[in-house]
């Protein structure tokens, strides 16, 4: 694992090619005490499913069939914290399970759902499956006036009925398994559904074109309203408060809307959309606040558009990024465009760990390919405006093709632009406004239009981006609890209230009204982030980071430079002293050490230099050992081997 870690810094664009995943990919499902992190997924025949133990407690899957169980491949009848446990499922098919421990065979308790190829499913496994109807019924069904509860309500509504909330704090997990419905509160600031910091999710949907509208959700363990698995879904007017891992959150779903929303106070993301190729959804005209990330999107691409938003006050805003925990890597295919994204790089937010690396950048291109980010006002963030990078999972994705124009990226401690490598073909900068970049040049060197330099990348940022890594790896990010974080200021109302039409979310996509040409770079923020400019080492930010941020930083970015100064001075001196060479072969040797960068010095050195054999061994071999051995060291105990 270590020696992947040292050829992702000095490798270059030859790791590209090791980014493919094979055909099933692998899905990875949490069990936390006492709930799976999904009600419902759904994967291909043949994935690898990993069930990972992220609880404080001994769990275990068991299909309720008996046809698998994670002690299948674990070998023992529970997992431990931090145990992980993988089962293959070759057979298409619905599959119930559940944790043996904390729930029942029928249902109850920490119980789910594993839907293996392209099957029907309903949440019901007695009932056919109902389509989603695009109409509204005309029935209402009224909580608290005839129905007790949400839940009540939910279950007794047909395709294309109202849930109408009316004031009050609901203190339930809404599951919906019911196409078409319409679940709207009366008045978004006083219709809260609460999970206590109890509850998996303060609403769940495994059910086409379900739409939640003009309410809050709240406390949830996981998710404040969460679409798993379905066609067609919409949040409109909804505020998530201090849901503990995702606000606002779409998983192996396509054809969405997310408008007029807030999400602050989640360790993960305030807004998600994750794993769908091609996505069709649009995420417009919300705020994102006091999250990990405002946005994240592993794996999805496709008709995904991010417009007209604000991110602000998150370590990072808008993270778009692959990884191999989820199916369809990589993230391609996403327009983010008139945004204001400003002072991301904030240290008192819940984060989890994976999420801290991200730390201090406004947009981030994380080993995504041909997005569009134009049109953007990104201030003030605390170390990168725009950065594109590649992102290091089970393989080391490459960013390639990504096109980043017309931005205005100002008073950023870092860089507005950085270019981080290795990095693939086709990324370009162009038409923005920024003061410094990382290369410097980097819009003059790396045009839309126009040659480019075929190499013309960052290793620094890499390296220091390790470092964030292992400080998280180590328990030295942040830690502040969701439920600590403050409310937002009372919201907008859903235009048209409690009498707005129902349109459950059938044909979304098709039926949004966005032309990106016409969306604008946005006004300045009325209140823009001021921050002491970082201190810079040869490029290496110092005060946004810790130990091993700089050691990475410094060290892996810095030494081979130092190594390479020290060999061809060396190489100089022992050919300045030589005689047996003529004129002629003198003058090529010295361009080959000064023109070919690390192996031309190095082949001088181990072929035709006089020094002895003994110390040419020590210098050459000696340094370079040394610098694998600290950056080896330096991975397995910053906790990233």
């Amino acid at each position: 694992m270590w020696m992947r870690v040292v050829l992702a810094l000095l490798a270059g664009a030859v790791l590209a090619g090791c980014g493919g995943a094979d055909d099933t990919g692998e899905v990875r499902i949490g069990m936390l005490d006492n709930v799976f992190t999904r009600d419902v997924t759904r994967v291909p025949a043949g994935t690898d499913v990993v069930f990972r133990n992220q609880g404080k407690t001994v769990h275990n899957a068991v299909a309720v069939d008996g046809s698998w169980s994670t002690a299948d491949s674990y070998g023992a009848d529970v997992l431990p914290a931090d145990a992980s446990a993988t089962i293959t499922v070759d057979e298409p098919g619905v599959y119930r399970y559940y944790c043996t421990l904390h729930g029942t065979r029928d249902g109850d308790g920490m119980y789910a759902t594993l839907v293996v190829g392209d099957v029907a499913y309903t949440g019901d496994p007695d009932t056919e499956p109902q389509p989603a109807t695009p109409s509204a019924s005309g029935v209402t069904r009224r909580v608290p006036g005839q129905h007790a509860t949400i839940q009540e309500a939910v279950d007794a509504a047909a395709p294309g009925d109202l849930v109408l909330v009316g004031p009050g704090v609901y203190r339930e997990e809404v599951k919906v398994d019911t196409p078409s419905l319409v679940l709207r509160g009366t008045d978004r600031n006083r219709v809260v559904i609460d999970g206590e910091f109890e509850r998996a999710n303060a609403v769940s949907v495994t059910a086409d074109g379900v739409a939640v509208e003009n309410l809050t959700v709240r406390n949830a363990r996981l998710n404040g309203v969460f679409w798993t698995g379905v066609t067609g879904y919409r949040a409109s007017a909804v505020t998530s408060v201090n849901n503990e891992v995702y606000g606002i959150y779409a998983f192996d779903s396509v054809d969405g809307l997310f408008e007029d929303s807030w999400a602050s106070g989640s360790a993960d993301a305030g807004f998600y959309i994750g794993q769908c190729d091609p996505c069709d959804a649009v995420i417009r005209n919300v705020v994102a606040e006091r999250n990990a990330l405002g946005y994240s999107g592993t794996n999805a691409s496709g008709n995904l558009h991010i417009v007209s938003s604000t991110w602000r006050h998150n370590v990072a805003g808008i993270v778009p990024n692959t990884l191999d925990t989820e199916l369809l890597p990589p993230a391609e295919r996403v327009d983010i465009v008139g945004n204001l994204v400003h002072g991301n790089g904030v240290d008192d937010v819940p984060t989890l760990e994976i999420e801290w690396p991200s730390y201090g950048a406004g947009i981030i291109a994380a080993g995504a390919n041909d997005l569009r980010i134009a049109r953007n006002r990104v201030v003030g963030n605390a170390l990168h405006g725009i950065l594109v990078t590649p992102n290091l999972s089970d393989h080391l994705w490459i960013a390639s093709g990504n096109e980043v124009r017309d931005n205005v990226v100002e008073d950023s401690g870092r860089a507005d632009l950085a270019l981080s490598g290795p990095a693939g073909a086709g990324n370009c900068f162009a038409g923005n406004t920024a003061d410094r970049t990382v290369p410097p040049a980097l819009q003059t060197f790396q045009p839309c239009d126009g040659p480019r330099l075929p190499w013309r990348w960052d290793l620094s940022t890499a390296a220091n981006n390790l470092g964030y890594v292992a400080e998280a790896s180590r328990g030295l990010a942040p830690d502040n609890p969701p439920r600590e974080q403050p409310p937002p200021p009372p919201q907008p109302q859903l235009a048209g209230g409690a009498a707005a039409p129902v349109r459950p979310a059938v044909d979304v996509y098709a039926t949004v009204d966005l032309d990106l040409a016409a969306v604008r770079l946005p006004a300045p923020p009325t209140d823009p982030p001021h921050h002491a400019p970082e201190v810079l080492v040869s490029g290496l930010p110092l005060l946004a980071t810790g130990f091993w941020s700089v050691l990475f930083g410094l060290y892996a970015y810095l030494l081979p430079f130092v190594l390479l100064a020290a060999w061809v001075a060396l190489a100089l001196w022992d050919l300045a002293r030589r005689e047996d060479l003529s004129r002629t072969t003198t003058i090529v040797w010295v361009a080959v050490v000064l023109l070919v960068p690390f192996a031309g010095v190095v082949m001088y050195l181990a072929v035709r230099a006089t020094l002895p054999g003994w110390y040419r061994a020590t210098v050459v071999g000696g340094g370079i050992a040394a610098y694998l051995l600290v950056l080896a060291v330096a991975a397995v105990v910053g906790g990233i081997a």
